[in-house]
């Protein structure tokens, strides 16, 4: 049976105060340039092992920064965060698709785990694939491909739904449709330079675009 997979940050909640604050926590400890939080808006989404490279430099200790970034994420970080509007209607019209949901999302899958039952997400979706603490599966090419092993779900009639090119690059190399979700962090023109094979303005506006990009019938 083909499955709906679906992104963490950016999709369903916005998780801008927590990840850019724990970011600007793990830079300061370090005696690292801190920029701003709107400065930072671009690190969510793409793996924290791609992103704090760039933030350090080329001799910056990015496993510190990680461990730092986690001290905090972890006690507080977790719950700074928003559910974004629509987005519980939006889970009920693709349970009415018929097809399992799951949440695939680059954040290690235990922290992951904590946000969808503290805001309420987990009682939509029948699981959840995540990265390792040590960055294994935090790429979404290799995260879907586990995520696609372990769920059996057929890739080409399966859809990502995502705000991130990381997302459609993901799904693509996976063979796997993919929808950009235009509300997160992901730039329209990123997505379109991507290829998403749709685009959804609002939450309202997925069920339908997935029932017709999967060429579903429901009812």
């Amino acid at each position: 049976m083909p499955a709906i997979f679906i992104d963490l940050d950016g999709t369903l909640i916005d998780p801008k105060e927590g990840i850019t604050r724990s970011i600007q926590h793990a830079l300061r400890e370090l005696g690292a340039d801190v920029p701003s939080m709107n400065d930072l808006t671009w690190c969510i989404g793409p793996p924290l092992w791609e992103s704090l490279p760039t933030l350090l430099g080329p001799h910056g200790d990015v496993q510190a920064a990680i461990d730092l970034y986690r001290e905090r994420f972890t006690d507080v970080g977790l719950y700074e965060a928003d559910v974004y509007d629509g987005i519980g209607e939006m889970l009920m019209d693709l349970r009415e698709t018929g097809l399992p949901l799951y949440v695939a999302t680059s954040k290690p899958h235990s922290y992951a785990q904590t946000i969808i039952e503290h805001f309420g997400i987990s009682h939509y979706v029948d699981g959840l694939f995540g990265s390792e603490l040590d960055g294994t599966r935090a790429d979404k090419t290799s995260l879907l491909a586990h995520a696609l092993a372990e769920t059996g779900a057929d890739p080409h009639g399966s859809v990502m739904i995502g705000d991130r090119r990381h997302d459609v690059l993901g799904a693509q190399n996976n063979d796997i449709p993919s929808l950009g979700v235009l509300w997160g962090y992901g730039e329209p023109d990123e997505l379109r330079l991507a290829e998403a094979d749709a685009l959804a303005g609002a939450p309202e506006e997925v069920g339908e675009i997935v029932i017709d990009l999967l060429g579903l019938e429901v009812g």
